[in-house]
């Protein structure tokens, strides 16, 4: 996409800066559809298209019927694939030449309702035009389904036993039927109040990311996928335009991705909306008798009895053809929104596997910076600028002059001896020994071109930068009228959270904290015998309170807690219980009530040198009536504590816990949501990349697949909690789905309601205030759609990225990376991932819909697993109920085998050749439940990466953790005479894990995670028995489709055993801890192994070809009559020789060396060798095959 501001409009309606582009109902607008409408021949009822141009379109459609039969190359792509599949069953199916093109962004939404109201109905949607150029669409349907749904062509790769397979005729007949849709489905919202509306299919082109780029070697690479739609259905393609982009007009020469020489996979997709074919008769479509059909047909019900039986008994569904070229067309009997998110994810799941290098992910993820509360005064000391702060105080190596040359003239440099941001003027780089004071309101620094001092005013949410990156920003307390220095990092925190089931929580891992946090004064009792009895407490000795085993290389336990040495988590560490501590140290801290540990460390925050000894008396109570408060205040002012949610008790009540005094949320900025498109790359191949990424071999560059997220505010029903949603949903150009319309006086009532209105944040308010003078409906975050009487628990929305919306938290965290990695600006700046949480979602014993639903509860709040274990869990994916779905069960191979048109092997062996390769740890944290006790919804997936961005690389390193004892390794165990396989579960964090590292964000650690949430089965062990049961059973169950479908055949060697072992417990006798098969998942292993090798083939046969198709295309191209200005315009001649090149040392040794480190590609059903199944070793007939290939 061109990075011009009208091209970042006509491809997804945004500007530069991540806001909304022009309403989309303008006048100009409708100009466009009113001439696009007249072009095709429909009787415009527009005087000013008429008179200008009617001649004009009489010409234009007599030069259309000469052209009936042309298709755009893209079409024709499709047209061939089409062809060439459906030769043998006797139809001819024909893409529509004449469709309504959706060639630029918005024109789909104005499409969506008629020129002259507001609303549109039929039986298949209900849609509502909004104020501020916003839409509200309530499909039939308010969620998706997985049960059923996927019916595959028997044609091209196997079909997967967890799809139904149909006769190759009967998809050409659907796929017939879908361009012929009846006739008030195809009616153009737009002209259904004309007198002749216009009866059109409508079509978009999308360019879907399936590769990002790796910076200086490999650029991004995109599909190219087609969308059809009955007229009626045109808000779909508003939908899926808004979340991937338009990529304009598919007939116009520079929007061909075939001569997108280098950004294009070679590969194509198409889907066709058709919700009529839910109307459509087993018998039309040529499905058998049941007496004429196989087992496997009765058995899937793609046969008939009676004649009048509808094709899957009339509920949703979709049906693909695709094969290993990588072309797949689907046909979705469903208008529901969410089916064309997920085929399009099909779609490039397919590419990723077809095309290699590169995995589509279920995933979210956020880069994470540790932030910290300065207080009002500060100094730029590298030793405060670390993920842990040292004993020892840090040189610092960093300097303004280096730093000023890194940014170039990004930058403007000031007299006084510092540098502000041109793009963002708030943005300023000060000196290394910058001075910060909020009450002076002052920064003092050594102006570098003088050596004197100069003095600047601090500014409030402007970002002061030193040279190391690290950043202070100047910032109001959000519930006190006090402003703070608050502190971040340089280098964030990928955390990366794949194969996460619905429900899991992708979108929370990159959610701010700040929304869950509540504020409220600290409280103290009677002034003098609390003080007294924290005197006591920062008075006592110390120096004997280790035992002796555990003294060696800590910290001096001595130093008193008032001094300026000991850090705030050193001193909540010392007043927490540890097996370190002898039986007196212990009983002591037993014995401190909470009110006064608390008390400690909001005075340890608070604390400053010159207080001295004499410290009690800025720490004051007012006096009220003559009596002595118990609001502390420090210096005049209220102390303010900070408390977050984590779980429910009993009765529903809020299990609220004080955060540290100084604690901070993390700044994030979001990096995926749901559909990722990632890649692995030797360490190497990234430049400039600190020592934080040294123990990788390889490294993942993950990247999101979208421009706009569609999100399920699950929290939005409670005004006020979910504050991000009810922002967004405040703001200009809304899409939403299955919320209640709401007309004017309607909200009005609801503003009237104290206890309702009073409750949302302000943006929430206004909007409603709004509304009230609206004469379109509007909608309330916290009113969804009313579904069998009740609201839906699957209210969406469309929400702009936050990286894209708020382009400047992904301006200063690459501002700052790259000071701290001293990058110039003309080099890229990556950020790899650093942390794989994947996310579970867990139940207690349950009941739907009258069928009982089994535990999963049985996991605490973090799990890491071995990669066997972890590739057990992936190839099940098993999960509790999710409101985006209408069950609960497993999700199958890495959370999205509903979606995956071919087998999962595909996905499994490219995840589990990822992990390999990179040797991240698979941790893994629990969404729902922890046991049958513990509700905690989303609490912990927020909390993970505020710990994961505080905890150092080497803490993060599961073998520390194990060796240490933070991980607890969980046993098999007999329960009533039978074997529970509870190994299956890993590693789970324990008590001292959680007193060292969660006392980095709580005052009181023990007390947020209780022994019975570490240990779930302390609190049922019969529900816990069950629950690991219901997994090995579900595992098992999964496992063995692999067989039934003969797709074990395609799995690596490694995935090839697991799966034996979750079918049979063994494989070739040897149980999963047999260390000859722990060894399989070894890097040495794999990089030695021939069926690595042959997937570095692989990938090198899949480029061959695409470089040499390209090629050929590019000559045709050149020789059509009449395009010579287009093909010089295109830059077609240096695009040749580029791809020439590219062929020519795609064909090298080097090229092949080039790929050891990355994931190569998968063989898919051409399958692994026997002798690289049953041997480790390299083979001569690998290297035969390679000399081959660079000979021909």
């Amino acid at each position: 996409m061109s990075s011009t501001a009208d091209d970042w409009i006509r491809h997804v309606g945004l500007d530069k800066k991540g806001g909304h582009g022009p309403e989309t109902n303008s006048d100009d607008m409708r100009r466009i559809i009113n001439v696009k409408l007249a072009a095709q021949g429909f009787d415009v009822q527009d005087e000013w298209t008429q008179k200008v141009a009617s001649d004009l379109f009489r010409v234009y459609r007599e030069q259309s019927r000469l052209l009936e039969s042309h298709l755009c190359p893209m079409d024709q792509r499709i047209q061939d694939f089409l062809d060439d599949a459906l030769e043998g069953t006797g139809e001819r199916v024909k893409l529509p030449t004449q469709t309504l093109s959706v060639d630029r962004y918005g024109l789909a939404r104005d499409l969506s309702f008629p020129a002259d109201a507001n609303e549109f109905h039929n039986s298949e949607i209900s849609s509502y035009r909004l104020s501020k150029g916003g839409v509200l669409h309530n499909p039939i349907n308010d969620k998706r389904t997985t049960k059923g749904v996927f019916h595959v062509a028997d044609y091209g790769l196997p079909i997967p036993a967890d799809k139904i397979g149909v006769p190759l005729l009967t998809y050409a007949r659907l796929l017939q039927a879908a361009f012929q849709p009846p006739k008030d489905l195809n009616i153009l919202p737009y002209t259904a109040n004309w007198k002749k509306p216009a009866e059109t299919m409508v079509s978009l082109q999308l360019r879907p990311l399936v590769c990002p780029e790796i910076p200086g070697k490999v650029p991004e690479k995109r599909l190219e996928v087609r969308f059809f739609a009955p007229g009626s259905c045109v808000a779909n393609l508003d939908f899926v335009e808004s979340i991937f982009g338009n990529a304009g007009d598919p007939s116009l020469p520079e929007n061909d991705a075939g001569l997108d020489v280098d950004h294009w996979t070679g590969t194509s997709g198409c889907v066709i909306l058709a919700p009529h074919l839910r109307k459509c008769l087993k018998k039309d479509v040529g499905l058998p008798h049941v007496d004429e059909a196989s087992d496997y047909q009765k058995s899937k019900g793609m046969c008939w009895t009676n004649t009048d039986e509808l094709y899957n008994n009339g509920k949703p569904f979709k049906i693909t053809l695709r094969d290993e070229r990588g072309i797949m067309v689907t046909v979705l009997a469903d208008n529901y929104f969410g089916y064309c998110k997920k085929e399009t994810k099909t779609q490039i799941g397919l590419t990723a596997n077809v095309f290699g290098l590169a995995e589509e992910e279920h995933a979210g993820g956020a880069l994470a910076f540790k932030a910290s509360n300065l207080g009002e005064k500060c100094t730029s000391n590298p030793r405060y600028q670390q993920v842990l702060i040292p004993s020892q105080s840090v040189e610092n190596t960093y300097h303004y002059t280096e730093a000023v040359k890194l940014l170039g003239d990004t930058v403007v440099q000031h007299p006084e001896g510092y540098a502000t941001d041109k793009t963002y003027p708030e943005i300023h780089l000060l000196p290394e020994d910058m001075e910060l004071d909020v009450r002076a309101q002052k920064a003092k620094f050594t102006n570098p071109n003088n050596g004197r001092i100069s003095e600047i005013r601090l500014l409030p949410n402007h970002i002061y930068v030193s040279p190391s990156g690290y950043k202070i920003r100047v910032e109001r307390h959000p519930s006190v009228s006090k402003w703070r220095l608050i502190g971040t990092l340089a280098e964030p925190t990928f955390c990366h959270k794949p194969s996460t089931v619905s429900g899991g929580g992708k979108s929370e891992i990159s959610k701010s904290l700040n929304d869950a946090v509540i504020y409220g004064p600290i409280f103290i009792g009677d002034y003098d015998d609390d003080m007294n009895a924290v005197n006591a407490i920062v008075s006592r000795d110390y120096s004997d309170c280790i035992l002796p085993e555990f003294r060696k290389g800590r910290s001096d336990s001595s130093r008193p807690i008032l001094s300026m040495d000991r850090t705030l988590g050193s001193v909540i560490k010392l007043l927490t219980p540890d097996d370190i501590y002898t039986f007196e140290h212990n009983a002591f801290l037993k014995s401190i009530p909470k009110r006064i540990l608390a008390l400690v460390f909001a005075i340890k925050s608070s604390y400053k040198k010159e207080m001295g000894d004499d410290w009690r008396k800025y720490f004051t109570v007012d006096d009220t009536n003559g009596v002595a408060g118990h609001e502390l205040k420090f210096e005049k002012r209220q102390l303010v504590g900070s408390y977050l949610r984590v779980g429910f008790g009993k009765d529903e009540a809020w299990r609220n816990f004080k955060m540290r005094q100084d604690f901070i949320a993390a700044d994030k900025v979001q990096m995926e949501d749901d559909i990722t498109a990632s890649v692995v790359v030797p360490r190497d191949q990234i430049p400039g990349l600190p020592n934080e990424y040294s123990k990788y071999p390889s490294l993942k560059i993950a990247e999101n697949c979208e421009w706009r997220l569609f999100q399920r505010p699950d929290e939005a029903i409670h005004p006020g909690y979910d504050k991000q949603t009810e922002m967004d949903m405040s703001e200009s150009g809304l899409f939403c789905s299955n919320f209640q319309p709401i007309k004017a006086d309607e909200m009005k009532e609801l503003n009237e309601e104290l206890y309702f209105w009073d409750l949302f944040t302000p943006s929430m308010q206004q909007h409603m205030k709004d509304a009230e003078g609206s004469t379109e409906a509007n909608i309330c975050s916290a009113k969804p759609r009313i579904v069998d009487g009740h609201p839906t628990k699957n209210p969406r929305y469309l929400q702009v990225r936050p990286d894209v919306s708020k382009p400047r938290d992904r301006y200063l965290a690459e501002f700052g990376a790259r000071l701290y990695r001293r990058l110039s600006v003309d080099s890229p700046c990556v950020f790899p991932v650093a942390g794989v949480l994947s996310g579970r979602r867990n139940n207690p014993p349950d009941e739907l819909n009258g069928t009982k639903i089994r535990p999963l509860c049985v996991y605490n709040p973090i799990h890491y697993q071995e990669l066997p274990e972890l590739l057990m869990d992936y190839v099940c994916c098993v999960t509790g109920k999710s409101p985006s779905t209408t069950g609960a069960g497993s999700e199958g191979a890495l959370s999205k085998g509903p979606f995956n048109a071919i087998g999962a092997t595909a996905d499994l062996n490219n995840m589990l050749v990822s992990m390999i390769l990179t040797e991240y740890g698979g941790f893994s944290s629990a969404a729902g439940w922890i046991g049958p006790k513990y509700r905690v919804d989303h609490d912990i997936s927020l909390l993970v990466p505020e710990l994961w961005c505080r905890m150092t690389p080497e803490e993060r390193d599961p073998n520390f953790l194990i060796a240490n004892k933070y991980l607890e390794p969980i046993e098999d165990f007999e329960y009533e005479g039978r074997n529970v396989p509870a190994s299956r579960l890993g590693y789970r964090i324990t008590t001292k894990f959680v007193n060292y590292f969660f006392c980095r964000i709580f005052d009181n650690p023990s007390g947020v995670f209780s022994s019975d949430m570490l240990q779930p089965e302390t609190q049922d062990m019969a529900v816990y028995v069950d629950g690991i049961e219901n997994i090995a059973q579900a595992m098992k169950k999964s496992a063995e489709m692999y067989f039934q479908d003969g797709i074990i055949e395609d799995a690596c060697p490694p995935l090839r055993a697991i799966l034996h072992i979750m079918v049979y417990g063994h494989y070739n006798g040897k149980s999963v801890k047999d260390p000859e098969i722990r060894s399989m998942f070894t890097r040495e292993s794999l990089i030695s192994s021939q069926w690595y090798r042959e997937r570095l083939l692989k990938k090198q046969q899949v480029d061959l070809k695409v470089w040499s198709n390209k090629i050929k295309y590019m000559e045709r191209f050149m020789d059509l009559p009449g395009y010579g200005e287009t093909v010089e315009s295109l830059q077609i001649p240096q695009k040749l020789v580029s791809a020439r090149k590219e062929l020519a040392f795609t064909k090298t040794d080097a090229y092949l060396q080039g790929l050891v480190g990355t994931i190569g590609a998968d063989p898919i059903h051409d399958g692994y060798t026997k002798t690289s199944v049953e041997s480790g070793s390299l083979a001569e007939n690998v290297a035969a095959k390679i000399d081959h290939l660079v000979e021909s």
